[in-house]
């Protein structure tokens, strides 16, 4: 065999080549940096969870200010969390929680290329987050009505505080200088929700973007990755959840320290 059919003939790296570059073809969602859809996948995973883990920290921060600030403020924490609303923060609960339901049967859904589903599912799962976010405008409005703003509008001196009404879960006076530590749960509640919030909001706008490519069909033929990311990061924002309801809402269900 003389030297320039030697040179025609393609080399085991060249198939190989070919081969990855017709698979790239065949299945436009894997990205040309990745051999292979398995391989893609798990640095998507990868990703995820490591972006988790810097949420983790940012939350635990707010937790652990959380936790200090009530240790020392006690009273003042407890008067403060009787301004909440229980049956409302209950109610948001029970939505967050059937969201991430929905949210699983997604991924169910999606995982057994049920496009009709998949698209029902996602719908509900943004439906369900709007309507927290809803529930939580309204608890936002009427803290503004009373005044627990932190700032220069704040009242300590309100009523609930220094006065409870007839009624109220905590019918303790408060001291004048641990009324005003008030105004400190409040910062973190607007600080922690606020930023939960934030969360949500951009889940909804991701939750669109994935519903427009459902009904395109782009995540029932096999290709997964973005619903099972996705779901990750909406399960994490229910958790968080999980742990603002008691801390803000359930103070005072048992009384003491």
């Amino acid at each position: 065999m003389d030297s320039q059919t030697i040179a025609l003939q393609p080399t085991g790296r060249a198939i190989a080549t070919d081969q990855m570059a017709e698979e790239h073809h065949a299945r436009p969602e894997l990205r040309h940096h990745f051999e292979t859809e398995e391989q893609q996948r798990e640095a998507g995973s990868f990703g995820m969870w490591l972006f988790l883990l810097t949420e983790i920290m940012f939350f635990g921060g707010l937790f652990m200010a959380y936790l200090l600030y009530r240790n020392w403020y006690y009273d003042a924490f407890v008067a403060a969390s009787n301004q909440m609303s229980i049956p409302l923060g209950t109610a948001n609960t029970a939505v967050l929680i059937s969201s991430g339901f929905m949210m699983a049967l997604g991924v169910w859904a999606a995982e057994t290329r049920r496009k009709g589903l998949l698209v029902l599912f996602l719908i509900l799962t943004t439906l369900l987050g709007v309507v927290f976010l809803g529930v939580k405008y309204d608890e936002y409005h009427e803290k503004w009505e009373k005044h627990h703003v932190p700032g220069a509008v704040f009242n300590y001196n309100y009523s609930e505080f220094v006065n409870p009404l007839p009624g109220d879960r905590d019918q303790t006076h408060l001291p004048i200088d641990m009324a005003q530590k008030t105004q400190v749960f409040f910062f973190l509640y607007f600080v922690m929700t606020g930023m939960h919030a934030l969360h949500m909001i951009i889940g909804i706008g991701v939750l669109i973007w994935l519903i427009l490519r459902a009904r395109r069909g782009d995540f029932t033929n096999g290709y997964v990755a973005p619903i099972e990311n996705f779901a990750l990061y909406w399960h994490f924002v229910d958790i968080v959840w999980l742990f603002l309801f008691p801390l803000l809402y359930l103070i005072n269900i048992h009384p003491g320290r």
